[in-house]
């Protein structure tokens, strides 16, 4: 049993002792309408967690409609997560964010809009690791991370990688790469992941770093190469592609979680309600089926067991970021 699996069995088993009947119980009645605001595109692995899991919420003791999900793209994800803030505390406002936005931000803004403490964690969704892929820019001789740090210090005006938006984890995984390989690699920021896959593929920038799943329908093509991946083990969905560790930089090791938090003083049944009934869309195969497509693995969680890890992730990256030096006015 891998490692992923063991840890979504452990968390949707530790809602089963609640069950629906407790539920219906403790949360007085089910939500008419559950918004889920997104901070990054359409389109994006993140929206896909969004959307198919948004849709499984219908008939459960949480909201009787399937979730309407609302895309609030820009600031790395921010702007969801302050819309959030700003959400009733019933329940019926949900975000899904990715862990940096939580763990990563607060060692970066001086005067971020939101804290850790404005937002109740709900539950872990689906695990993502990152990767950097190459495109027409740069030559197909290069086929190895190895191949692509002496492309880039030959080529320092074209050695540039596109990410998410500045500050996110796939823009710190190429920072890291610049310091721990000595090699000036230019930082390029995009509105999510999307238009930075389309300009490396269009050959506008060379490299791109971001969530591994936003590649895979482009690498029929031949048009992008992915190079290295940021998990503890090679991805499920690419194979034979080795991980940054396995290249020497074990540094640039990340497992990112996309996971839904409520406003805080959310009553603690509604999140409970909210909780159990995400747990049971992530047995769905057909969630866990197109969250595959999009290069993701299901994860689900408690409440707790998200909170703890996102603390662990605030710790581990404290460092990092003071180390790589980026600051909100860099």
């Amino acid at each position: 049993m891998t490692l992923h699996r063991r840890h979504l069995l452990q968390g949707l088993g530790a809602l089963a002792a609640t069950g629906p009947l407790g539920l219906r119980t403790a949360q007085a009645q089910a939500l008419d309408q559950v918004k889920i605001f997104y901070g990054f595109p359409a389109g994006s692995s993140g929206d896909t967690v969004a959307r198919r899991v948004g849709e499984r919420l219908a008939g459960s003791p949480y909201t009787r409609n399937p979730a309407v999900v609302e895309n609030k793209p820009g600031a790395g994800g921010r702007i969801a997560l302050e819309s959030l803030k700003a959400s009733p505390a019933d329940g019926s406002c949900l975000a899904l964010a990715p862990v940096s936005a939580l763990a990563n931000y607060p060692h970066i803004y001086a005067r971020l809009a939101y804290q850790q403490s404005d937002f109740a964690p709900v539950s872990i969704a689906a695990v993502m690791h990152h990767g950097l892929a190459v495109g027409p820019m740069v030559p197909p001789e290069v086929k190895t991370l190895k191949d692509f740090v002496a492309w880039a210090k030959a080529h320092p005006k074209d050695a540039s990688y596109g990410s998410p938006g500045a500050g996110t984890t796939p823009h710190f995984i190429g920072a890291l790469l610049g310091i721990e390989t000595q090699t000036e690699l230019k930082h390029v920021p995009y509105r999510g992941s999307i238009p930075g896959v389309t300009d490396t593929v269009g050959g506008q920038i060379a490299a791109m770093v971001t969530p591994s799943g936003d590649y895979l329908p482009h690498l029929k093509s031949g048009k992008l190469r992915v190079l290295a991946t940021s998990g503890r083990q090679r991805s499920p969905y690419l194979h034979d592609v080795p991980t940054f560790a396995e290249q020497g930089l074990p540094s640039l090791t990340a497992e990112e979680w996309f996971g839904f938090y409520a406003p805080a003083r959310t009553p603690a049944a509604t999140v409970a309600a909210a909780n159990a009934a995400i747990a049971q869309a992530l047995r769905e195969k057909s969630v866990t089926d197109s969250l595959a497509i999009v290069g993701l693995i299901v994860q689900g969680s408690t409440p707790e067991e998200m909170a703890a890890s996102q603390k662990s992730e605030y710790e581990r990256w404290g460092p990092l970021i003071k180390k790589i030096g980026f600051t909100a006015e860099s």
